[in-house]
């Protein structure tokens, strides 16, 4: 028995790796499978309700299809419309963030008496230079490429979810609980688990982005509707993306904005923002759902972040969640699940 068992562990310690190896390499796979899962599970009671009406399921798929569609336009019509605004703009903005930047580095040089940069044209001012910011975009045509083959899979991948091509209910039967009963269970809880932090988290992103734009609109703020679709996508990234709105935030508007009451008010006004959505708000409408301690999502996130990059970050919560329902089920294992839970 406790050769089987010995033998078992080091299967284990084998396998981990070549699983966590593969999520990897095969990531232009994993991530679309992944998101569209996310995706297939928000229109899910939409679905069931037009089941309900008798309607028909491929009728149905297109339906959630043509929304998904809608959405991805409507996206595209606001980066258009923040890209348009930002390319506008006149060369102001720039020439005042050169000043205060210059400023910066003489007082800095100042107080430490030293003069380590000494022409203005090799200061980090020149990266404020609007042609050099767009010069520094890379090679578009590639970013716009993967991004279409990433949606288009996407997209393939939700029509199996939604026409239960993908099962995950016989796949956690046949692979590790191997139990009907308790597959159905299991599938049950990540369901409406994952349902409800999908939503929660929609709204929450929506109203930090809406209220975000607003405090940039109302301060006099450049670029209100990018800095609001900036905290909108940035959000889903939990915990780090609340302080990446804040930092950036306060450093454009310390650039735009004179050093006084204004600016205060305006730091005040994004910061309690993000607290009172993603601090507040987030986890009452969560509820114990998502109850996972503070080193758990640290270190999911810093696992699925190396594993996926951007996606893992977004996805790393939910993934986790999904495992601790998975290892609740296990005698074996709840001891860990107990240790992820807040």
């Amino acid at each position: 028995m406790d050769k089987v068992r010995t033998t078992n562990y080091l299967l284990l310690i084998i396998v981990i790796p070549i699983i966590f190896y593969l999520l990897k390499v095969l990531s232009f796979i994993f991530i679309p499978l992944f998101f569209s899962m996310f995706i297939a599970l928000l229109f899910l009671p939409l679905m069931r309700f037009l089941k309900r009406r008798g309607v028909h399921k491929i009728i149905s798929i297109c339906i959630v299809l043509l929304i998904i569609i809608l959405g991805v336009k409507l996206g595209v019509e606001l980066v258009k419309l923040s890209s348009k605004q930002i390319m506008e703009s006149d060369s102001a903005f720039f020439l005042k963030a050169q000043t205060k930047v210059n400023d910066l580095v003489y007082d800095v040089e100042s107080v430490f008496g030293t003069d380590t940069i000494k022409d203005d044209n090799a200061k980090l001012s020149r990266f404020l230079n609007k042609d050099a910011i767009f010069k520094n975009f890379g090679n578009t045509l590639s970013v716009i490429s993967k991004a279409l083959t990433a949606l288009l899979m996407t997209v393939f991948f939700v029509v199996l979810w939604l026409a239960e091509s993908i099962n995950i209910e016989n796949l956690l039967n046949k692979t590790i609980l191997k139990k009907r009963h308790q597959s159905i269970k299991t599938f049950i809880k990540i369901e409406n688990d994952l349902i409800k932090f999908i939503k929660v988290k929609v709204l929450v992103s929506f109203l930090t982005g809406l209220f975000t734009g607003l405090a940039c609109y109302f301060f006099d703020v450049s670029f209100p509707i990018f800095w609001g679709l900036f905290a909108f996508l940035i959000n889903f990234v939990q915990m780090v993306g609340s302080f990446i709105t804040v930092i950036l935030l306060s450093v454009f508007a310390f650039v735009e904005l004179e050093a006084s009451s204004a600016l205060l008010f305006f730091i005040i006004a994004i910061a309690g923002t993000q607290v009172l959505y993603g601090s507040i708000l987030e986890p009452i409408f969560m509820g114990k759902s998502f109850s996972i301690n503070v080193i758990t999502v640290l270190v999911a996130l810093m696992f699925w972040g190396f594993i996926w990059g951007v996606p893992g970050l977004i996805m790393a919560i939910p993934v986790t969640v999904c495992l601790k329902i998975i290892l609740e089920q296990f005698p074996s294992t709840r001891e860990v699940a107990k240790l992820i839970s807040a």
